[in-house]
């Protein structure tokens, strides 16, 4: 690993002696590390998958070590939702939320591809809350709404916007998350390009992006509003410097002093976060109580059966496509609406075609999913393989009915398929399927 000279010096300058240390952990093996969905794992579910724990995640619940890196593409209860692959290092945006965040709140993922921290913040923000995560690049947010859709939680809004689009939503987010575009020197061990895309002049043009997107962003976030900050990178211009600047232009407050990850200290990528508040003339408290009102609705339909709990939900339908979404916050969502490019919200559905009522592949993955709403038939590995592949499936046991079924693996929804009897329609996702 040939590491340019102006890196080596400048984190020389950083680190002093702790340098040869530094050095030579860049050419250890990296470690895996999962989070596990706890909306959909319980005590027995480490022992149903493909990977073998060495030891927890000490800043981050329901996350682990693993032993080796098993191919997660073969792994069906990954396709399930029940854990996201994540480097342990940024799990400590957790640390954060439970410090500063007690109550339910509205929060933006600015830069949430590919749903990491997002997934995240699905599973440790109080309940009650909203989480909008957005993306820029639209690419990437369709792999973003792939991976929230999968992990399952409905009070979600994933939207394609520009940071300074989304800043003329003055004082509406209680918290915002900002995992920065950076020089991502921290990547140097995962990523070997990361280090021939390096250099002084990028190091520069990357803190002032930054600077950029967290002017477009601040208005949004209310007074008394947490800002969590953070990067994959060591140096301090795009780090403490911008920091301080965010303290003195802003008029924030650094609630404590950030938090440097450094693979020669700590088992896990390299990785900076802050936490700051808007002012300090109040406690970060909740907007939804301004928010709520009771929507109207599509009425007494027969989607409403789908729902373990359909009376938290507004019901309405876009193009012919129905979805729920949590009352109360949908007035929230209505106003996000007029204002963003909106990717997937709720839980979709399904459509009506004729007198068909046809289920959407998001509502399989959903946790508010009844599960008394459709058969099931729950499958061994090599014919989930098969289903995830978008394969035929064969050999439809007798008892199952005939109509949408959902297939499941070790009892976890994987999606949909159309038992007619001498066949079955596999209703996977075309764009999703697994090709290995």
């Amino acid at each position: 690993m040939q590491l340019p000279e102006a890196f080596i010096s400048q984190t020389k300058t950083l680190l002093g002696k702790e340098w040869d240390a530094f050095e030579q952990s860049l050419h250890q093996e990296r470690p895996t590390s999962v989070r596990l969905n706890p909306q959909k794992t319980d005590n027995d579910f480490l022992r149903q998958t493909v990977f073998e724990v060495e030891s927890p995640v000490a800043w981050a619940s329901n996350a682990y070590y693993l032993r080796s890196r098993p191919v997660f593409t073969l792994d069906p209860l990954f396709h399930a939702g029940c854990y996201y692959v994540q480097e342990a290092s940024s799990m400590f945006l957790e640390h954060f939320i439970k410090s500063y965040v007690r109550k339910p709140v509205i929060a933006l993922d600015l830069c949430a591809a590919p749903g990491g921290k997002s997934t995240h913040l699905s599973a440790i923000l109080p309940e009650g809350s909203l989480l909008v995560a957005n993306e820029a690049i639209r690419s990437r947010a369709n792999i973003l709404s792939e991976n929230l859709i999968k992990w399952g939680n409905p009070q979600t809004v994933v939207t394609n916007n520009y940071p300074a689009n989304i800043g003329r939503l003055e004082a509406f987010f209680d918290v915002i998350v900002c995992d920065l575009p950076c020089s991502g020197e921290g990547m140097f061990r995962k990523d070997p390009g990361a280090i021939t895309e390096w250099s002084v002049r990028n190091v520069k043009l990357c803190a002032e992006r930054q600077r950029q997107i967290i002017s477009d962003i601040f208005p949004a976030l209310k007074p008394g509003g947490i800002l969590i900050y953070s990067t994959c990178t060591y140096n301090r211009e795009e780090n403490e410097d911008n920091i301080d600047r965010i303290c003195r232009e802003f008029e924030a407050e650094l609630l404590e002093e950030p938090r440097r990850f450094m693979p020669h200290k700590t088992k896990g990528e390299g990785f900076f976060i802050a936490a700051l508040r808007k002012g300090n003339e109040m406690e970060c408290s909740s907007v939804i109580a301004d928010l709520t009102h009771n929507p109207k609705t599509i009425g007494n339909h027969p989607f409403f059966q789908w729902l373990s709990k359909p009376g938290d939900y507004a019901f309405f339908s876009e193009n012919n496509t129905f979805f729920a979404f949590p009352v109360n916050h949908y007035k929230a969502y209505l106003f996000l609406k007029k204002s963003l490019r909106i990717v997937s919200t709720g839980v979709i559905l399904g459509k009506i075609k004729g007198k068909d009522l046809i289920p959407n592949h998001a509502l399989a993955m959903s946790t508010a999913l009844s599960e008394k709403a459709f058969p099931r038939w729950d499958l061994d590995r090599e014919t989930a393989l098969k289903y995830l592949r978008k394969e035929a499936l064969q050999n439809i046991p007798a008892e199952i009915p005939p109509g949408f079924v959902i297939v499941a693996y070790h009892n976890q929804p994987l999606g949909f398929i159309k038992n007619i009897g001498t066949r079955a329609n596999n209703l996977y996702p075309q764009e999703w399927r697994i090709r290995i």
